[in-house]
């Protein structure tokens, strides 16, 4: 996100220290600064494409095209050969995941992307995870105006409207082309960004990201590439997972509120003179959305279902590779404390959509996962996810051995439910 927001440019560092008075007349509204406010509005809009809602896309992509060109993110990472050398990849690594999961391959193809492609590809989905957040806030704005504000404010309520599409697709752009810059693979977000059924790695990333670890790239890109088509089965072969994700961020955006009284304030602290003053008055904190009790329920389950992702990924990866590549679990270690420090992945998404999530739940989840995997075998840990109501709460996620207890109670329950019954009637107390 660019340092100002709706484009207005710093003052001159030469006028910071001088009055008002001393800066052409004893009038502090400059007329001529206000027609060079407009004129760089007329600009900015015209520039910032035709998009609609309350998100400017065409700004975004723009922007982020722009930031990843200028730091040199068309690079082609392994060479002009790398979409034959992400396929081979894909492929050995779909073959060491058959043995240890009963979903099959979800991938029906594999590519190598640039950091340009990844942002063109995932924008789609980004689509859904912002709009729900920033037409709340936006409208949490409007609402909160006394009537006759709105009346007064009449055509300058629309463009407010673009003002804020243009704000949030500024920092949308700048935090997808940060994103786009490091991000290793489709899903290394936790979330189906990509088109659904493609398997995508970055290649140029991933050589950036290889450089001191003391392991051959070719090893890296296979590592990665099974963790990519661990996340592609799970999210092609779990129909619900994929909607109930992009749900729980919408819940989320539901319950946004913003302080009334903050609207106030801030028409207070801004000097239509001194665009600079919007730039201040917005940074103070005063118009962030205040969390509310049903927030923070749809937060844990958002936290509770992007680990439990994770988690499954790290275990069934872990044991399909585990003997093979020597790296294997100095890798798997790495990736995880790129998690835990809050990586570019954690940062963008919260910085988008206002979620932080908790790295702690990936380590319990995949506790979980391989203790069901341990006890009960690939395909009783599989049809965990038949159902959203199977899979284990944030409250499991603290007691994975109780989890695994009760789900094995309950399995032999559906295999045997006569003898089940005869159990609980011989457990039950004769007085009741």
């Amino acid at each position: 996100m660019s340092d100002l927001p709706f484009g207005f440019s710093s003052q001159d560092p030469d006028d910071r220290g001088r009055k008002p008075e001393d800066q052409g007349g004893a009038n502090p509204f400059d007329f001529n600064q206000l027609g060079a406010m407009l004129s760089q509005l007329g600009a900015m809009f015209s520039n910032a494409g035709t998009s609609a809602g309350p998100v400017n896309y065409d700004l975004a992509k723009q922007i982020a095209l722009q930031q990843l060109a200028a730091q040199g993110g068309s690079s082609t990472g392994f060479g002009p050969d790398q979409n034959s050398a992400v396929t081979d990849a894909v492929h050995l690594a779909e073959m060491w995941l058959d043995p240890v999961t009963t979903l099959p391959a979800g991938a029906r193809k594999a590519e190598g992307w640039t950091a340009r492609e990844w942002v063109e590809r995932t924008l789609p989905t980004w689509q859904r995870l912002c709009d729900p957040v920033a037409r709340r806030v936006s409208g949490a704005w409007v609402d909160a105006m006394p009537a006759e504000a709105k009346e007064a404010a009449g055509p300058l309520l629309s463009m407010l409207g673009q003002m804020g599409g243009m704000a949030f697709g500024s920092q949308l752009g700048g935090a997808l082309a940060q994103l786009g810059a490091e991000v290793l693979t489709s899903s290394e977000v936790g979330l189906p960004l990509g088109p659904e059924g493609t398997a995508a790695l970055l290649p140029a990333n991933i050589e950036k990201f290889t450089e001191g670890l003391e392991r051959p790239a070719s090893e890296v890109l296979v590592f990665l590439a099974a963790r990519e088509a661990a996340h592609q089965r799970l999210f092609s072969h779990v129909p619900w997972l994929r909607q109930r994700l992009l749900d729980t961020v919408e819940e989320f955006a539901r319950g946004i509120t913003v302080d009334t009284s903050a609207l106030e304030q801030l028409a207070g602290q801004v000097d239509p003179s001194n665009p600079a003053s919007i730039e201040e008055a917005m940074k103070s904190g005063m118009l962030e959305p205040q969390t509310t009790p049903e927030q923070k329920a749809a937060l844990t389950r958002l936290e509770t279902l992007l680990a439990l992702v994770e988690g499954w990924v790290d275990v069934v990866v872990n044991e399909a590779v585990g003997e093979r590549l020597p790296g294997a679990e100095a890798l798997r270690e790495t990736l995880r404390r790129r998690r835990a420090s809050g990586g570019p992945a954690e940062q963008t998404f919260a910085t988008l959509v206002g979620l932080e999530l908790r790295p702690r739940r990936h380590r319990s989840a995949a506790a979980l996962w391989k203790l069901l995997g341990d006890q009960y075998g690939a395909e009783q840990r599989e049809s965990v996810w038949e159902h959203p109501d199977l899979v284990p709460t944030s409250e499991d996620l603290d007691d994975p051995l109780e989890f695994a207890e009760r789900f094995g109670r309950t399995r032999k329950a559906l295999e045997d439910p006569i003898a089940e019954l005869q159990r609980t009637l011989d457990e039950k107390d004769p007085d009741d």
